[in-house]
């Protein structure tokens, strides 16, 4: 690793506890270096969410993903075992899957029209007698590690690391006591923000500190003095009491006793009210720009209830806008010669600091370690 990059990360100091901690430096937003290093040591070497559950139920669905510049593809076997594969021909390097979910018996290249059975073995090649050393059995498509949790498949490129379960830790056992067994997915959304991805994390792990601030209609839903900040290992919960807010819309679709927002070491949120749910995922396009994908669920899904679900949506997407807004304006400062890195609220901003010392974990371990090759 280059002695650019490693100046960089010593400028952060992860050692020091959260009452004398600053945050990472503007650099580790800006910076190319630091983001080409981020797609090998964080976003290829640990679990990543790629689909709901519910696309994925039914021999013959599959949902793709791009995972730290990796096309992939999820399936599930006639056999009903779900399989990952790297979605890539292993002829001319084309996407045997092209749409991002749907059903099929085989998995087709529209290239050159190779085929591979939903467990990955090569089935056909078309035209390809007298090709000598050609091994068909040798040829399938590169398999990749696949988990389920609750309602959310994931996938690590890396043949490392720990198991998902480990990964999750205790967030599993407190996230099961909110029975998302109940909900269904309902639909998908993305977002294109001119921000670095960890500028949206941090925005989402400040403890609450902009709510009241950014985000005027869901602060007075939520009872901001009694909002708590609890971290895990490679997670954080962030929960606070609910209450009858004065926006009426917005009181009407965050409902219940407590909200739930759960944050999972690099980037992915799952956001709970009572029979509602959204779950994100933030994914790094280059220093200045993420993209962020919604998944939204409910507790019904039929058409008696699609009035309150859209809704529900369109409170959840004013408040995106909000978020939005403020971490396109956060990037912009970021690359000012006035500004370095900022200190945290010891109250509110434990999740940050949470998420700053990991990542320097990860980055520090990708400085030692060779790029990954097949």
């Amino acid at each position: 690793m280059s002695e650019h990059v490693q100046s960089i990360l010593r400028q952060y100091d992860p050692t020091a506890p959260l009452e004398k901690a600053w945050t990472i430096p503007a650099p580790w937003y800006t910076d190319p270096a630091v983001a080409a290093l981020e797609q090998q040591a964080v976003f290829g070497a640990g679990w990543q969410y790629v689909a709901p559950l519910d696309r994925l139920e039914a021999p013959g669905s599959f949902a793709t993903a791009v995972v730290a510049g990796e096309p992939i593809v999820v399936v599930r076997g006639r056999d009903g075992t779900l399989r990952a594969f790297f979605n890539v021909c292993r002829h001319h390097a084309a996407a045997v899957a092209t749409e991002e979910c749907g059903s099929c018996s085989v998995l087709r290249c529209p290239y050159h029209g190779w085929t591979y059975d939903l467990d990955g073995r090569l089935k056909g090649a078309p035209e390809f007698e007298g090709v000598e050393g050609f091994d068909r059995d040798a040829s399938g498509l590169m398999p990749v590690a696949v988990e389920t949790w609750e309602r959310f498949v994931f996938v690590r490129l890396s043949d490392k690391g720990m198991s998902l379960k480990e990964h999750l830790g205790d967030m599993a056992a407190g996230v099961a006591k909110l029975d998302l067994a109940r909900l269904k997915f309902f639909e998908r959304r993305r977002w294109t923000l001119n921000c670095n991805w960890k500028v949206y994390v941090d925005n989402y792990l400040d403890g609450g500190y902009h709510v009241p601030h950014l985000h005027k209609s869901l602060s007075t839903v939520l009872e901001y003095s009694d909002y708590q900040i609890e971290n895990g290992a490679r997670f954080c919960l962030q929960h606070s009491p609910l209450k009858s807010g004065k926006d009426a819309e917005t009181a009407a679709v965050r409902k219940g006793d407590r909200a739930y927002y759960y944050w999972l070491h690099p980037n992915f949120m799952l956001n709970w009210y009572e029979g509602v749910m959204d779950v994100n995922l933030v994914l790094p396009l280059g220093p200045d720009r993420c993209e962020v994908i919604f998944d939204f669920f409910f507790d019904d899904v039929g058409e008696s209830a699609a009035a309150r679900n859209r809704a529900s949506l369109a409170v959840g997407e004013r408040v995106q806008q909000e978020d939005i807004d403020i971490c396109e304006a956060v990037q912009r400062g970021l690359h000012s010669r006035a500004y370095v890195a900022g200190r945290l609220s010891v109250r509110r901003e434990a999740g940050e600091y949470l998420f700053h010392r990991l990542l320097h974990a990860d980055l520090a371990a990708g400085t030692s370690s060779p790029s990954p090759r097949l």
